[in-house]
């Protein structure tokens, strides 16, 4: 048994090494995946939907951070925390969340196009953010952080776009092998904080910080969903699941590097712990609609 946690601790502590070492060109590897399904007429498309578009980024960028504050200042969150968990808040929608719209038989198209938005803004609204809310416990430099997203997020996503709009052949090519990529880049993301950071994650303040966590995807789901229904929004129930997804799904693999780089690799937990979770809710309640059933029918059995 003592030989077998010994080699699990070698491992996890090879893969923490060569994970953190190639961290940012694995994000920057699903970005470029991001990158290469998009268009100038994705774009275009945007403007011609401005009121789903603009919902689904509001909730992005204006409820999900404004939740997150609200859990940790209830949940109390551990110091060495608190500035990583606002930051986990405070990011892009993730891309999974797309494929969750699909499961769950949503707007697709909205989710791609809401994804980039956000992902692209980022540059300036994740530093913004984060500066506002935790700058004054925790020092954040919000042009160097600008930086870094601009590096591994806009030049990628940037480089797919230019390769889908002059070079197709080369998009053709690579596509097939292309979620592979993505996957084994994922992979990296989300065992780099893990492997890193094991010790903190087990410790009792990491396994009291699965509470907060859970609580806030949670709600940033049920808040998604129901903000988009308001009587003077009123979206239809496929956008509705969108919005839900894409608010409580969000690019906890930038927040891990993020945190790793300007805040240290304690803060860095919150991210890790949310990458798992927030997959595998997200997952299961886009699986529980793609199977027809509605929040609704939950209600009435209630």
């Amino acid at each position: 048994m003592d030989t077998c946690i010994i080699k699990l601790n070698v491992l996890n502590l090879a893969f923490g090494k060569v994970s953190k070492e190639y961290y940012a060109p694995a994000l920057g590897g699903i970005m470029l995946s991001i990158g290469i399904r998009l268009s100038i007429d994705d774009f275009a498309l945007a403007f011609k939907r401005p009121l789903p578009l603009s919902v689904g980024y509001i909730a992005q960028y204006v409820l999900k951070p404004v939740l997150g504050l609200l859990i940790a200042k209830i949940f109390r969150a551990p110091s060495m925390f608190y500035a990583g968990f606002i930051l986990t808040c405070c990011v892009a929608g993730a891309q999974l969340s797309s494929y969750a719209s699909f499961l769950s038989k949503g707007d697709v198209a909205l989710s791609i196009l809401l994804t980039s938005s956000t992902t692209i803004s980022s540059v300036l609204m994740t530093p913004l953010l984060t500066g506002l809310l935790i700058g004054s416990v925790v020092p954040v430099d919000g042009v160097a952080m600008s930086k870094s997203i601009l590096q591994v997020v806009l030049v990628p996503v940037a480089l797919g776009l230019v390769l889908n709009t002059y070079a197709k052949a080369v998009v053709n090519l690579i596509q097939p092998i292309m979620p592979f990529f993505a996957m084994a880049c994922t992979s990296l993301c989300i065992g780099s904080p893990l492997a890193i950071n094991r010790n903190q994650i087990l410790s009792s303040h990491g396994l009291m910080l699965l509470f907060p966590i859970l609580t806030f995807h949670l709600v940033a789901f049920v808040l998604g969903y129901w903000f988009a229904k308001f009587p003077f929004l009123r979206q239809d129930e496929s956008v509705c699941r969108t919005i839900s997804l894409c608010t409580g799904m969000q690019s906890s693999t930038l927040a891990g590097l993020l945190a790793t780089q300007f805040l240290g690799s304690t803060h860095a937990v919150p991210a890790a712990c949310s990458v798992v979770l927030m997959a595998i809710m997200g997952l299961c309640l886009a699986s529980f609609w793609g199977n027809g059933s509605r929040i609704r029918d939950i209600a009435l059995l209630i």
